[in-house]
């Protein structure tokens, strides 16, 4: 499974769109409770399902996904790519900013607020990251970081289709999210199908080279790719300082 983390949807209306997502959390929740007997993974006991969904990602990720995200990377020029990560790294922080605060963070709420207002008054609407060359951190934040603060557990990891590695608690945060992005309230439908489709093929392009780096690893890129997203979301929601594992 190549490591894509897709978090919100591109090509459907707003209420739609959030309709599917809490049918997915709904059904993540109901599976979250059918471990697969005493030799399964603790944290990941639906496995064969996972890897069920892990395989058709990778077809949908074969035939479509990298090849545009290939094109991408190669006809449009380096600076130009750089600017488009920003404007959406910007768009991004705005929801930051949102989870910063419910989440009574007073410091990280207000180097975000600064960074957002940095870079859109001084980088062009966020096209330069003018704020990190100041040295103004930033703190990536979202709904499922926020339940966790408050102690919610992340449940079993679960795979979605299309949108990748998550967990019971992030998959039942996905409408949260999607409501609180910046891009579900563009009004005009084919301007914010547009945007969603240019973020989700700048997010491809930009793990191409993981990409690499898995192909030339002998070992199992499910496991790896599985360990790898519940180390760090644990230490998203501990700021890099998790407790000890029980």
């Amino acid at each position: 499974m190549k490591p894509t983390l897709i978090r919100h949807g591109a090509g459907s209306a707003p209420g739609s769109t959030a309709r599917r997502l809490g049918a997915v959390a709904l059904v993540a929740a109901c599976l979250g409770g059918c471990a697969t007997g005493p030799q399964a993974n603790p944290v990941d006991p639906l496995e064969p399902f996972n890897r069920g969904v892990t395989r058709f990602n990778d077809v949908v990720d074969g035939a479509v996904m990298r090849p545009v995200a290939v094109a991408y990377e190669t006809v449009v020029p380096q600076l130009l790519r750089t600017g488009v990560t920003n404007f959406f790294n910007n768009l991004t922080d705005v929801w930051s900013f949102a989870n910063s605060v419910m989440q009574l963070r007073g410091q990280q709420s207000a180097q975000t607020f600064m960074r957002v207002n940095v870079n859109t008054f001084f980088g062009l609407g966020g096209f330069l990251d003018v704020a990190s060359e100041a040295g103004i951190e930033r703190h990536r934040e979202d709904f499922g970081q926020t339940l966790g603060r408050y102690g919610v557990g992340a449940g079993p990891y679960l795979v979605l289709p299309i949108l990748g590695p998550s967990t019971v608690r992030d998959t039942a945060a996905l409408p949260v999210d999607y409501q609180g992005g910046l891009i579900s309230n563009v009004d005009n439908i084919p301007l914010r199908n547009s945007m969603y489709a240019l973020r989700l093929v700048d997010a491809r392009a930009e793990l191409l080279k993981v990409d690499r780096m898995l192909d030339q690893m002998a070992l199992d890129k499910y496991s790896f790719t599985r360990d790898i997203f519940l180390q760090r979301r644990r230490n998203d929601v501990y700021d890099g300082n998790p407790p000890d594992e029980p």
